[in-house]
C-alpha cells in the first residue's frame, strides 16, 4: 500500500522512510517509530493501517536500512545502543514531521519500544507535533523531562514488561502528574511488544485492538 520515500532533515541531510497515504487529501499525519528491530514489515503494516484509518503515516528508517531478525536480541540491542537518540529525534523524526505538515496538516507521533522512548523525546524536542501516543518505552529523564513535555500524550504499557517496567511507568506517571501535563495512561495485563502480531509469543490480540482503538481516537481528537 505504501511506498519508500526520501525526505529532508532540518540539517539538510536526506533521510528515508515508508509512507502510506490516506485516501482523502489533506489528511492529518502520524509519524510512526520502529521497535529496536528496525523498520520491519510489521511497522510498515501499521503505517498502512493508519492510512486506512484516515491518516498519512510516515515511518522514518532510524537504522538506515538495517532490519534485525526477531530472534537476534543481541543484534537489536547493539543497534539500539549505537543509535544517537537525540539526532534521530531532533533531525530524522522532526524532518518526517515537517514533511507531513508541509500542507498545514496537524501531525502526531507514535512509537513502540525504542519508538515509545523516541515519542517522549519528540514530545519535548519537536515543536511541530500536536500529540503523541507512546507504546511501552520511556527514555532516561536527561533525554526528556516529563516537566518539559509540550503536547498531550497517551501511553500504553504492559504489566508483564521487564524492559519498560511497571516501576518505570509509575515514576513517569507521577512526574507527568506533578508537572500538570496532559496524560492518558493505560496498562494491560500483557507482555512487552504485545501489539506486534508477527511475534506470537508476546502478541495479545485483545489488548492490541483495544490500544489501537484508543490511539486512533486520541489522534482524531487532537489532529482532526
Amino acid at each position: 500500500m505504501g511506498t519508500a520515500i526520501t525526505f529532508k532533515r532540518p540539517d539538510g541531510k536526506d533521510a528515508s522512510g515508508y509512507l502510506a497515504n490516506a485516501a482523502r487529501g489533506n489528511a492529518p499525519g502520524v509519524v510512526v517509530i520502529q521497535e529496536w528491530w528496525g523498520l520491519s514489515d510489521q511497522i510498515k503494516g501499521l503505517c498502512d493501517r493508519f492510512a486506512l484509518a484516515g491518516f498519512d503515516a510516515l515511518a522514518p528508517d532510524l537504522y538506515k536500512g538495517k532490519v534485525v531478525p526477531y530472534h537476534d536480541t543481541d543484534a537489536a540491542g547493539k543497534e539500539m545502543n549505537s543509535l544517537d537518540f537525540m539526532d534521530a529525534t531532533t533531525q530524522t523524526v522532526r524532518g518526517a514531521t515537517q514533511y507531513l505538515s508541509r500542507n498545514g496538516a496537524k501531525v502526531g507521533l507514535t512509537g513502540f519500544c525504542l519508538g515509545g522512548a523516541v515519542t517522549i523525546i519528540g514530545a519535548v524536542h519537536v515543536p511541530e507535533l500536536a500529540a503523541g501516543v507512546v507504546f511501552y518505552g520511556i527514555p532516561p529523564e536527561q533525554a526528556a523531562k516529563p516537566a518539559d513535555v509540550k503536547i498531550p500524550l497517551q501511553a500504553h504499557f504492559a504489566n508483564k514488561d521487564d524492559w519498560c517496567t511497571p516501576e518505570l511507568v509509575n515514576g513517569f506517571e507521577k512526574a507527568m502528574k506533578a508537572a500538570g501535563k496532559s496524560l492518558e495512561l493505560f496498562r494491560y495485563d500483557a507482555e512487552h511488544a504485545f501489539v506486534n502480531e508477527q511475534r506470537q509469543a508476546v502478541h495479545d490480540r485483545e489488548a492490541a485492538e483495544l490500544a489501537w482503538g484508543r490511539a486512533t481516537e486520541f489522534f482524531r481528537k487532537h489532529l482532526g
